[in-house]
């Protein structure tokens, strides 16, 4: 998986580099700061940090991890929240986007963060998770390597927005439409007004999610109101499906035996995408894709089957044809998968916002 979300402690999350929300003089404080310092051997760190100096917010620059287990810790000075409207947005980008550059350029394959500046800099917590996915997603466009977004407790890890508050009651309304129907054999009055599919989403259009605030700090523009930032996801990623050029009843029956593997590349080539734009959009690593393009067989875990769905944008039924195929279905019993129908039937294919709605329910997540 190139991008994941974990709850853990920093201190103890193997990566090549761990990123610590500095103070801007060579000095520690309390929270993630201190854990850190005291977790490397405050001396050794403290004197490392001297020669390096005075950090203005959004700069980062690298030190030795010395006790920690990783080889590096890079120091990055967080904004602290005012308004939204002095452009902390921008430098908080630039915290994530500067410390991602600095461990490409030490050669780091690995690399973990905190929820920087939401500690004792106030910065809102939903907000900074967005900033974090929008500059991770933007990296691992152009670059291969496993970034780890740590959170401490549930409390740190928090989604707001119409699109997220909507996933529950989808949840609560197809789960009790399944036991209707499992004990009488009916459909919910609301199900059957939509024609079995719900309502959209008060945030979605038919080109998918509102546009992304944060592609870029150069593109900056503060929000009137950050309870309203848009949900963000990939950067590089359009929700609008290219049509499949050639598909048709004819050329899919050729295919009606096809294994899993078979059926994935069928689909890349008809959809017209590159091997690389599947496994990013699919959150897999380069290496795991070569080892899937080159076994016939291969038989993948169902969160890797589902997120090359979602890669390849395919609709509910082709879904689920995709997922038998590697011996997989959605079902209206779980949650892992009610989710997943929830964001591809409102034409939302990104793994990246999905992942934090799974997260936020303590599903697994997509990708391996």
């Amino acid at each position: 998986m190139a991008f994941r979300i974990v709850r853990n402690d920093i201190t103890k999350v193997r990566a090549d580099a761990i990123v610590n929300t500095a103070n801007p003089e060579p000095i520690y404080s309390g929270g993630t700061d201190c854990a850190i310092y005291e977790a490397a051997g405050a001396k050794l760190l403290l004197a490392e940090r001297a020669r390096i100096g005075r950090l203005n917010v959004g700069q980062a620059a690298p030190t030795p991890a010395f006790a920690l287990p990783a080889k590096y810790i890079i120091h990055t000075v967080g904004p602290s929240w005012i308004d939204g409207k002095h452009r902390e947005l921008e430098a908080l980008y630039s915290c994530y986007e500067n410390s991602l550059e600095i461990a490409r350029e030490l050669g780091c394959e690995s690399i973990a963060f905190p929820l920087i500046a939401t500690g004792v800099y106030g910065f809102p917590k939903d907000l900074a998770l967005q900033i974090a996915v929008s500059a991770i997603s933007a990296f691992l466009l152009e670059h291969e390597m496993k970034i780890i977004l740590v959170v401490f407790d549930a409390e740190s890890f928090v989604l707001s927005g119409k699109v997220f508050s909507e996933i529950d009651e989808y949840i609560d309304e197809k789960t009790a439409e399944a036991k209707r129907k499992e004990e009488y054999g009916i459909q919910s009055d609301k199900s059957r007004r939509d024609g079995g599919r719900p309502a959209p989403a008060g945030r979605m259009n038919a080109a998918g999610p509102a546009p992304e605030a944060y592609a870029a700090p150069g593109s900056y523009e503060p929000l009137s109101d950050y309870d309203e930032a848009p949900v963000l996801g990939s950067a590089y990623q359009s929700m609008v499906q290219k049509p499949a050029a050639g598909d048709t009843l004819e050329e899919r029956m050729k295919h009606i035996d096809d294994t899993w593997q078979e059926a994935l590349l069928w689909w890349i080539d008809q959809k017209g995408y590159t091997d690389v734009e599947v496994y990013k959009r699919a959150n897999v690593d380069r290496k795991l894709f070569s080892k899937i393009r080159s076994k016939e067989e291969y038989q993948p875990k169902k969160m890797t089957a589902v997120a090359f769905a979602l890669a390849l944008r395919l609709n509910l039924d082709e879904t689920q044809d995709l997922l038998k195929r590697a011996g997989f279905a959605l079902s209206h019993s779980n949650k892992f998968d009610l989710i997943i129908e929830y964001f591809i039937e409102h034409g939302v294919y990104d793994t990246y916002t999905i992942n934090l709605a799974l997260f936020d329910h303590r599903q697994p997540l997509l990708g391996e």
